[in-house]
This record gives structure tokens, sequence and C-alpha cells, in this order.
């Protein structure tokens, strides 16, 4: 199996709103002392380590409100009134990133962002063990290349990531390339209106055609690179999963997950927690067989398709979200990979034999 490298995890560095979202979010009760003054001056007072300029950015994208309501720029906060901040952290801020020329497949980019469909193997943003070779460093080089005026033009870590994708996962991406979209996507993030749907292939045959599955993910107490669900919330951070039977193939299922939070390996996570884990997930204990039977034609049967798809089956397949210029609403959808449609073939077949050799009285794979 192929072994996966975690990247950075940025909850080490502190302060996100959640483990793949890349934003702080601060409340702030204004003093009953305090005199009326327009809210980015008192915010750049009470957030030294914030820009004027992402502050404003950030006010103008509906991220700081006042008692729930959003705000302009020169609005004038009064004593008794609390303040929500949220407010784009770039992944590796200060780090010199190097460009290179990686192929990224993207399949939309603007002014203000681009959507890249990233591909199973490549780390999202430098880390340890992962300086070189990522998509921030391939989005450096090609900012560079269409001389784009982008936040730090990507070579300070400050490529406008809002959220990402596990390395083995593939998928969709959405990259912020100014300073309010960054602000404007995050928001989305951070208040779940961002919609994103995706692909897996798990073992077994869930019970119902659809399901919910909630409950705090963290990580092991006993592992640190492993996460488990902790349902008595006692650890880990609040999680939901929708999920949907696409296709049974009697030994394993193709589900359709949509996020309500974004977790660090949340699918994976929960479907495990359920009895379903990802098929090939060398991580969660799908990468050995779960389901099936004991002839050893369908144990080399399973292997091969092992070899074919040596990741968890995993595929960010659509993501949609607002424009944060336009106001128009985005959507993206992406085809299966290369390996997870020829696994998911080889499932079908799998499925089609032993159909028939079942209805002549016989054995598949034994």
């Amino acid at each position: 199996m192929m072994q996966e490298e975690e990247e950075l995890d940025i909850t080490e560095r502190g302060g996100a709103s959640s483990d793949d979202e890349y934003s702080d979010y601060n409340e702030i009760l204004v003093d009953t002392n305090q005199s009326p003054g327009r809210i980015d001056k008192f915010l750049i007072d009470r957030l030294p380590k914030v820009s004027r300029n992402r502050i404003q950015n950030a006010i103008r994208a509906g991220s700081i409100r006042v008692d729930g309501a959003e705000v302009k720029p020169n609005f004038r906060v009064k004593p008794g009134q609390r303040i929500t901040v949220l407010v784009p952290r770039p992944p590796g801020e200060g780090i010199k990133i190097v460009p290179q020329r990686i192929p990224i497949n993207i399949v939309y980019e603007d002014d203000d962002l681009l959507v890249v469909n990233k591909a199973a193997g490549m780390v999202v943003h430098p880390g340890v063990g992962h300086w070189r070779g990522t998509l921030v460093n391939a989005l450096a080089y090609h900012f560079q290349q269409i001389k784009a005026p982008v936040i730090g033009n990507g070579l300070d870590g400050r490529v406008g990531l809002v959220h990402r994708i596990d390395k083995n996962t593939s998928g969709l991406m959405v990259v912020a390339k100014t300073e309010y979209a960054m602000s404007h996507l995050a928001k989305q993030f951070f208040y779940h209106t961002v919609q994103r749907t995706y692909h897996a292939l798990v073992w077994g045959e869930p019970e119902t055609d659809v399901g919910t599955i909630r409950g705090h993910v963290g990580r092991d107490q006993k592992d640190r690179q492993m996460f488990t669900v902790y349902p008595e919330g006692d650890h880990g951070k609040w999680a939901v999963t929708h999920y949907k039977v696409l296709e049974r193939l009697y030994y394993v299922s193709l589900i359709q997950c949509n996020l309500e939070t974004g977790r660090t390996h949340q699918i994976r996570v929960h479907m495990k927690y359920i009895g379903h884990p990802l098929f090939s997930d060398d991580r969660y204990g799908g990468d050995v067989i779960v389901k099936g039977t004991v002839f050893s034609k369908y144990k080399m049967f399973v292997q091969r398709v092992f070899n074919i798809m040596p990741r968890h089956a995993l595929h960010a397949k659509s993501l949609g979200f607002i424009h944060p210029t336009t106001g128009e609403a985005m959507y993206f959808d992406s085809d299966l990979p290369d390996d997870f449609q020829e696994a998911l073939d080889e499932w079908r077949q799998y499925v089609a034999l032993r159909k028939a050799a079942v209805e002549k009285g016989g054995t598949p794979m034994g």
C-alpha cells in the first residue's frame, strides 16, 4: 500500500476555526468605557498581528460582524457591543515558497480565484517532509507566469488557501487570488454554506441508502497520526457527514458524501466509525479485506484492485460557492480519476461475474 505522509496540521500551529479551514475566529466585547470609534481602527489596536488591509477586506466581505450583523468599515463601535472577527490566516505565512513548474489541472480561473482539480499524491501546502512538490509550489510558479497581482505573488506562503484536501485524496479545491476573495471564501467555509460533494468507495453495504454521521472528530489519544470519533464530545470538534449510497457492489459500495463541517480526515474517520472504512485506506483499516470470501481467487482479485488504486478511494467531486465579487453561484463538477474509475469498474465486473456464476449454480472466485 502507498504510505501517506500527512501534511502539517494547522491546528498544531494554533487558532484555526476547524481542521481544514485557514481562519482565525475571535469574539471581542467592547468595554463599557470605550469611546465610539471606527471599527477598523478599533480592531487594528486589538489585533496587532493582523494588517489593516486584511481587517478592512474582512469587514467588506462580511466576515466581521457586530451583534451578529454585517457592518461597513466606517461603522462606529459602541460600549457593550459584541464583535465577531473571522480573519483568514494563510498557512505558512512568512515561509519562503519555491516556485516549481509542476503540472496542475486548473479548471477555472479569473482575477479573483481559481479552481484546481488536485491529483492524488500531491500535498497541498509545504510542511515537515514536504517543502517542495506541493500544490502551493505549483501555484507560485503559475502566478509568476501569468504575472497576476495575487496575494504575495505566492512567494511568502500567503497563497489564498481557505480549505484543503488530504494528500491522497483527489479532487476540486478553490484558491483565492486577492485578500478580499480570501476573506469572502473563508466566511463561506466557516459558516458551512459551501457545497462539497465527495465520492468514496467503502467496504460493505450501509444498512440504509441515506444517512447522517455525527460525532466529534479529533486526534487519537494514543496515536497522534490517527483521528477518531469521540461520540461523547469529550475530545475533538463537532463533525457532521451526510452520505447517500449510489451503487451497491456486494462487498463494497460507492457512496456520495456531503460535508457540513471540514475536519481533518472527517469522511475517512466517520465511515470507519460506522463500520465501512474507505477501500484501500491504509490508515483506517481499509487496505485489508474487510468483506468477502475466503477463496484465494477472491483474495487475488482484491489485491489486484489494491494495486490499481494504492490510496484511499476518496475524490472531491463537486464544489459550489458564491463568487466573492460577482455574487454569482459557482458550481464545478469533476470526473473520477482513472485509478478510482478503474477500481470501480473492476468491482462492477466482479459483481456481474458473481451474479452469472450464482445463476449457473456455481461459486464466484472459488
